[in-house]
């Protein structure tokens, strides 16, 4: 009975708008988890190896192992500084896109919205209509019912 109409149209691409948002957010939230994942295991291998220089310096260790053991610590150091501005950068991403996906939502609620008063529209004028033919029919069935009984007391 109804026809797609340009407001259906936009529901629809507001739909999928709303639904490719939703994708990439799941996907920067993904990114995220990686590299929260990504840091904490650097840390914790920065961790056991400090643990380990501590133990080969109670031992007594030579100034060349020494040097390999503080080069490679700040190597791990540089490596956690650019896994955690990664992580930064993309927690940056996902509240852009959290923002993103809110703004799809909102659209679409509002095509929804439109939608919604626009059947309530049609249903109220329907009805109108509906009142009036059964008003119209109902006068007509009392004029024929008068012509008759006004007819049999002519004669």
């Amino acid at each position: 009975m109804s026809q797609r109409g340009p407001l259906d149209t936009l529901i629809e691409l507001a739909q999928e708008g709303r639904d490719r948002a939703a994708l990439g957010l799941a996907q920067a939230r993904q990114g995220e988890q990686q590299g929260v994942a990504q840091v904490e295991t650097l840390k914790r291998y920065r961790q056991e190896y400090a643990e380990r220089l501590q133990r080969a310096m109670q031992e007594g260790i030579d100034p060349a192992s020494m040097h390999n053991y503080q080069h490679f610590l700040r190597s791990l150091d540089d490596a956690m500084g650019r896994a955690q501005q990664a992580l930064e950068q993309q927690r940056r991403q996902v509240t852009r896109s959290q923002q993103q996906w809110q703004g799809e939502q909102r659209k679409l609620s509002s095509y929804d919205t439109l939608a919604s008063r626009r059947a309530d529209q049609a249903e109220r004028v329907r009805q109108r209509q509906e009142l009036r033919l059964n008003d119209e029919l109902s006068q007509l069935a009392l004029r024929r019912g008068r012509t008759p009984h006004s007819l049999q007391g002519g004669h």
